[in-house]
């Protein structure tokens, strides 16, 4: 049985506020906190693949963020509770 996870892959290119590119980095803390090794696009998939497809349903979730104040996602800013996870790739070299 192939997977999902498993398919072939397509990119996309996401645009949207700085605090909700924080929230998807707090998110992936989390998992990491939980035991979970993922990626930004692995929980992101994850998100969609379990997302209500219910008409309703999505307008009122778009209808929420819509409301959502500028500071709604502040505590994010400071969230020690969770692992620091470093992303894949090559690491840039630390000056002396």
């Amino acid at each position: 049985m192939e997977l999902l996870c498993h398919q072939q892959r397509h990119q996309t290119s996401v645009v949207w506020p700085e605090d909700i590119d924080r929230r998807l980095n707090i998110l992936v803390r989390a998992a990491a906190a939980a035991g979970e090794r993922t990626s930004r696009a692995e929980l992101l998939a994850a998100l969609v693949a379990a997302a209500e497809t219910d008409p309703e349903v999505l307008a009122s979730l778009l209808h929420n963020y819509r409301r959502l104040p500028a500071d709604a996602l502040a505590e994010d800013h400071d969230r020690s509770d969770l692992p620091v996870v470093r992303s894949p790739g090559p690491r840039r070299a630390t000056s002396s």
